[in-house]
């Protein structure tokens, strides 16, 4: 027998299968002994009163064992000699973007600019050893895209447009923990994602499909207002490659390179809005006791607090991104003279500190000009204004938090999480005063929603500012193509249709699917 059930239920009982069991056993007169396996199927923490609760459905198997899998299996068939479709980028958008297409009997061909998960590994520890960027491989660039060494969070609010289901078990199937299909605000870790990432590419090479790193898009080979390859130069050997067939372009929010190609070809793009601020790094003990109203923390059962503030400040929004608790901060800058911050954290979320990007809604309209590249040449001088404030290094400027709001220099900054260093620097002068300002007022809100967030303890690091692709790449809302050049399919995060792991992977799919019409129409 099978039974589920909707349950209230305080953390020591969560954390333990034993306990837990004996709970529903004397909830709902089941007989303990009868009861094999009791399986969590939703999960998450309501912190919004002094007493935590933890919500749980489960699923009780009584007198027998279960015989479903905690996810479902994917089949992946040999596309060896499958039609090819080019796949530009390895990140979130075009590993599902290739697995889709090896679902529906097509050959993926990706070309990535980066390493590998393992080699972009050692380049991502020069960064802090050298106080040098490898513009090809770093936290944005290689295989795994910004998502890999930037957190593994899943969570998303995307829904609307594909199965989120679908790329959680895709997930799962490649070795992440089934946890994920449970959790509320599902994370791998950044400890374990790299690893999946890698089954991810095995399970295209194996069925038939290649990857080729270090391999950098030049330019579209176009015919007649359609795409019918690319060019493309080996980074290792200098030499150029050309491959054919039609693309989905997945190159992710942090290409300037190729929006700059698509601007001067005339390829229709448009300037997007994106959020510019700082990164915010507080205690991890701090953080837990403010969430869960208790001077102790967090205690033995429950997870590192997290926390989602969102306030309007003359127009635009002021709120919390990405939020990491018991993580830590990176540099995620794409080349020498810039520094940009980003945050991430380990499966067991356990380092000492807690960040979240602190950041201030703009809008087109907010930039001086008509040209498409606006919000990028706005991200770009401000990257290069905090590097130069970081004595032109990937030490980062940074500033008390109540001090910031107090318009103040800090004279000293609390121990942080950010490995290249941090400089002393007053971000209220010489950061742009439309995210100053509403910053400044968006922290005096936070203080008084949530006593103590509001504290010298924080610590701001600038600059955050690669939320989300500064350009869409227009396309077709039911083809997904692009609106004048056919055979090619903008793709996810970069192409300004996704935002983060989830919503890139369901814009994969959804591209590739559209890919397999097309191809289907051609022939």
């Amino acid at each position: 027998m099978i039974k589920e059930y909707q349950i209230r239920v305080l953390p020591q009982v969560a954390a333990s299968e034993n306990v837990l069991t004996d709970y529903l056993a004397e909830e709902n007169g089941l007989d303990a002994r009868t009861v094999t396996k009791v399986r969590i199927l939703k999960r998450s923490v309501d912190a919004r009163q002094r007493t935590i609760y933890v919500n749980l459905k489960v699923r009780v198997y009584i007198n027998e064992m279960p015989t479903d899998d905690e996810y479902v299996k994917t089949e992946y068939g040999d596309v060896s000699n499958g039609m090819r479709v080019l796949v530009i980028g390895e990140g979130p958008g075009g590993l599902f973007a290739a697995l889709r297409l090896i679902e529906l009997g097509l050959k993926p061909v990706i070309l990535e600019r980066g390493k590998d998960v393992h080699e972009r590994k050692i380049d991502l520890s020069m960064i802090t050893k050298t106080q040098k960027v490898d513009g090809e491989s770093n936290y944005c660039f290689g295989e795994g895209g910004a998502g890999a060494y930037s957190d593994g969070k899943l969570f998303t609010r995307s829904k609307k447009r594909g199965s989120t289901e679908k790329i959680l078990n895709v997930f799962c199937q490649h070795g992440a923990s089934t946890s994920i299909m449970a959790d509320a605000h599902p994370h791998i870790g950044t400890d374990k994602l790299p690893r999946v990432i890698e089954n991810m590419r095995k399970t295209i090479l194996e069925s038939g499909g290649e990857v080729h790193f270090q391999t950098k898009m030049t330019r579209l080979t176009i015919q007649n207002d359609e795409v019918i390859g690319v060019e493309s130069i080996n980074l290792a050997t200098g030499k150029e490659e050309s491959y054919r067939g039609p693309v989905i372009l997945a190159t992710g929010h942090s290409a300037r390179d190729v929006y700059r190609y698509l601007s001067e070809a005339k390829i229709e793009i448009e300037a997007k809005g994106l959020a510019v601020g700082v990164r915010l790094e507080h205690p991890v003990d701090l953080i837990d006791q403010i969430q869960y109203h208790n001077k102790q923390g967090r205690g033995k059962y429950l997870p590192a607090a997290e926390y989602s503030f969102v306030t309007q400040i003359d127009g635009r929004g002021v709120y919390s991104f990405c939020m990491c608790p018991g993580g830590f901060v990176i540099p995620a800058a794409t080349d020498n003279q810039q520094i940009v911050v980003n945050g991430m954290s380990p499966s067991n979320r356990g380092t000492e500190w807690s960040n979240s990007g602190m950041v201030v809604e703009l809008h087109p309209e907010d930039v001086d000009g008509d040209d498409v590249l606006k919000m990028m040449t706005m991200q770009e001088e401000l990257e290069r204004n905090c590097w130069q404030q970081g004595n032109m290094k990937q030490t980062a400027p940074a500033q008390r938090m109540a001090d910031f709001v107090k318009g103040k220099l800090s004279y000293d900054l609390p121990k942080s999480s950010y490995a290249p260093g941090l400089v002393s620097s007053p971000l209220h002068f010489w950061l742009p005063d439309m995210v100053t300002k509403r910053l400044q007022k968006g922290f005096e809100k936070f203080g008084q929603m949530s006593r103590g967030f509001l504290t010298n303890e924080a610590l701001l690091i600038a600059v955050e500012t690669r939320t989300s692709s500064p350009v869409r790449i227009l396309r077709d809302k039911e083809t997904l193509q692009h609106v004048r050049i056919k055979g090619l399919f903008p793709c996810g995060e970069g192409a300004g249709y996704a935002g983060g792991i989830v919503s890139a992977g369901v814009d994969g799919e959804r591209c590739a699917e559209s890919m397999a019409n097309y191809l289907r129409v051609s022939e």
